[in-house]
């Protein structure tokens, strides 16, 4: 069997058009949503090409807000077909595959502000022991990664109650300790406290130290 650093990761991140993007933050976040939402991707992408297991980075997105600084991070950047989050990450898969057919193939949800390296690496080596395997998010209902051996079918099922669909679609569920950053997802202000206080990535911490200065907020 393959061991978890046996092979490098590809990983796919979807960023969607800014103006669709964390609505049920609008209310706290103002005329800042935009700039919020870039922040929160930024940190995602900068600590996802920092991980020692992860090859790539593919943006998925049809926003130039998002691409230009995501892209000057490093990461390369697919066009979004604008037909749903899935379709999504399969078309930054196949890119995937097309240029390192050899990688394991993940998604990787966008809004994950506290991500740490050395979590993320964590949790990819704890997937690169199955065929395809799952992170679940912190409430236990969404999805945060899912990732795929090289070689395997990349069947994604992201949205809404996800994690019951990738158990139900044979994915191995990771319960991991140790990777709260991985399963912090940031959708609305109770979110954002609880990535505060695991201690959110430098273009984040800025946007909420300057929102809200009391917050706490650190990189």
């Amino acid at each position: 069997m393959l061991k978890g650093m046996s092979f490098r990761w590809s990983l796919v991140i979807p960023v969607k058009t800014l103006v669709a993007a964390k609505t049920r933050l609008a209310d706290a976040t103002g005329p800042h949503r935009t700039r919020f939402a870039v922040a929160v991707a930024s940190d995602t992408v900068a600590a996802a090409l920092s991980c020692p297991a992860v090859a790539r980075v593919i943006v998925v997105t049809a926003d130039p807000a998002a691409a230009v600084p995501l892209a000057a991070l490093g990461a390369e950047v697919v066009t979004d077909p604008d037909r749903g989050l899935n379709t999504a990450l399969r078309t930054g898969a196949a890119h995937a595959v097309s240029v390192a057919p050899g990688e394991a193939v993940g998604a990787l949800q966008a809004d994950l502000p506290a991500l740490r390296p050395a979590e993320l690496a964590t949790a990819l080596g704890a997937a690169a022991e199955f065929d395809q395997a799952f992170v679940p998010d912190a409430l236990d209902v969404g999805t945060t990664f899912y990732g795929v051996r090289p070689g395997v079918p990349f069947t994604p099922r992201f949205g809404g109650e996800s994690r019951a669909r990738h158990l139900a679609g044979g994915a191995k569920e990771l319960c991991v300790p140790g990777i709260d950053s991985v399963r912090r997802d940031v959708d609305t202000p109770a979110d954002l406290e609880a990535a505060i206080a695991l201690g959110l990535g430098r273009h984040t911490a800025a946007v909420v130290a300057e929102l809200w200065p009391r917050s706490g907020a650190s990189g």
